[in-house]
């Protein structure tokens, strides 16, 4: 039996969350034990106790701007000490083979791998291009502590690949895949009555955290310029990052600036978007930064929905322009409208891309897949 012990950042359920989550409950359990290291509570941790997981809440050590504080520097030699002495306590007998970082914030594996004179892979689910020193600082972090490290898109391991050569034969690849069985098309007729729409209403959802790199502010400014005082309407599902709650205030001022209540709604961060995605008609992810990946994009074509997206990072690797929906260049209002437009008015070019877009996703992004590949890290690492 290979131990594996996955240190992740949060207990939420959003992009690196959720792969985390599906990684170690399709495990081949006769041949893997997981266990989860996570700095909380949450829906992650609740998810992987139904599964029979056995989770360890303690500090992750995560990289933050306060971290370089003296006072941060002087206590945190403790902090590891007590978070590898709860690892220990907690795993007591076990031979940890294996220490997986799931994210490039948490620190801690680093520790711990050396601590448990086990193997340190690390899971990158991030494209960081400023501040300047984190962005330089990180793949050197990777080449002395990891050994190996897993990519979950080419354009995450081109930007470490282009920060720092020295990587290259630790650098894999692997991209993020999901269970088509998860994505079954719910029906839509109730449904919007519940939710408040007609039945006639074209839906235009942004699935994501309320964030300054999602892109609702420009969703919003193009929506209200072009689309409002029609049956199109907007639907944003996410919550802000606790202490960033301004992100949100600065969407809620907007839609009360220009009278849009009625066409706009805002929806709390949702475990289960089977709901969502059957009342979608259009999914956006509007990103004003490069994603590493774009799991919601990826979902949205296993859910059979025309995607629109910023011609930016990973989410150029999951649709294909013109055919499982329209990549549009960052920030570019025009072509985000004109993108929007095309969808809006011809339902059977949505339905086309949607059809196509899970044919996409179904033979290059499935779960098994994904297993298979991790599987096989683990077998030669």
């Amino acid at each position: 039996m290979i131990n594996i012990l996955y240190i992740h950042q949060s207990a939420e359920l959003y992009g690196s969350d959720k792969t985390l989550l599906y990684l170690v409950s399709e495990l081949d359990k006769k041949t893997y034990n997981p266990i989860v290291v996570l700095p909380g509570e949450g829906p992650l941790k609740d998810a992987l106790v139904a599964k029979g997981v056995k989770v360890i809440q303690t500090p992750v050590i995560k990289l933050h701007r306060k971290m370089f504080t003296l006072s941060y520097l002087g206590s945190l030699p403790l902090q590891i000490r007590k978070s590898i002495a709860q690892i220990r306590k907690e795993t007591l007998g076990l031979k940890i083979h294996i220490v997986q970082s799931n994210t490039l914030a948490v620190l801690l594996g680093i520790f711990v791998a050396r601590s448990f004179k086990a193997k340190h892979l690390w899971h990158v689910h991030e494209i960081i291009v400023h501040p300047k020193f984190i962005s330089n600082l990180y793949p050197k972090i990777l080449n002395r502590y990891a050994d190996k490290v897993v990519c979950n898109s080419n354009a995450t391991l081109e930007n470490l690949l282009h920060r720092n050569h020295r990587l290259k034969d630790k650098l894999l690849l692997i991209h993020n895949g999901l269970d088509v069985s998860k994505f079954e098309q719910a029906a839509t007729g109730n449904l919007r009555a519940t939710f408040g729409y007609e039945p006639n209403d074209i839906i235009i959802t942004l699935i994501g955290r309320i964030s300054r790199l999602k892109g609702h502010l420009l969703l919003l400014k193009v929506f209200n310029d072009h689309f409002k005082g029609g049956n199109v309407k907007l639907l944003f599902v996410g919550s802000p990052v606790p202490g960033q709650e301004y992100y949100l205030t600065d969407v809620e001022d907007k839609i009360a600036e220009h009278r849009l209540h009625e066409a706009v709604k805002i929806i709390p961060f949702q475990q289960d978007l089977s709901t969502i995605w059957g009342i979608t008609d259009i999914a956006v992810s509007p990103s004003t930064e490069a994603e590493s990946f774009g799991l919601v994009a990826l979902e949205a074509m296993f859910s059979r929905k025309p995607v629109v997206a910023t011609n930016l990072g990973g989410l150029k690797e999951i649709v294909i322009d013109s055919e499982t929906g329209f990549l549009f260049e960052n920030n570019n209002e025009l072509a985000l409208k004109e993108a929007l437009e095309k969808l809006i008015s011809d339902k059977s070019l949505r339905d086309s891309f949607g059809e196509k877009g899970q044919i996409r996703a179904v033979e290059n992004f499935s779960l098994d897949k994904y297993m298979q590949k991790f599987e096989s890290v683990y077998a030669s690492i």
